[in-house]
């Protein structure tokens, strides 16, 4: 997929901001590069930098204010009929590894793609999901936490 580094990097910038985790564990994950291609599959390219731009807008006005960002954030991009489902999905992907596919109304206001349907990015995603670090815990059937561990119960810690 043709994209562009800048690109890239607001995806990752706005995604930090999406799932309050470091941009580091962000790029650790493995799954930047699949995330912001699934995106851009499904809903274009145009949609994609729509979506940037009104990041880059929200980003702007807060002025480097956390609050203002995540409050502004909600009201520009996750209450808007054609972005919100969207960046919804995006969330979803970091902690879950699955793209979930658009509402109806959504796809019938803004078109249907054809890959656009529910799956799991990738078996990495999956195992690599936010989920896991978010409930102290381990994704079932990969990472095992180690030999005995079974033996006490998970410790949900403080965000």
């Amino acid at each position: 997929m043709d994209m562009n580094n800048e690109q890239l990097d607001e995806f990752l910038e706005m995604s930090t901001v999406l799932t309050a985790f470091s941009a580091y564990k962000l790029k650790g994950t493995g799954q930047l590069e699949a995330y912001f291609n699934t995106v851009v599959e499904i809903v274009g390219k145009a949609t994609m930098d729509e979506l940037l731009n009104a990041y880059r807008k929200v980003k702007k006005a807060a002025n480097n204010d956390e609050t203002v960002l995540n409050k502004q954030l909600r009201f520009q991009i996750l209450s808007n009929d054609k972005l919100g489902p969207i960046t919804r999905n995006i969330i979803k992907m970091w902690f879950i590894g699955s793209w979930y596919q658009l509402p109806n109304a959504w796809r019938e206001n803004y078109g249907e793609a054809e890959k656009d349907s529910t799956f799991v990015i990738s078996t990495n995603a999956y195992i690599e999901g936010l989920l896991w670090p978010t409930i102290d815990s381990h994704p079932p059937g990969a990472k095992a936490p180690g030999y005995g561990t079974w033996a006490s119960k998970p410790q949900i810690s403080e965000l």
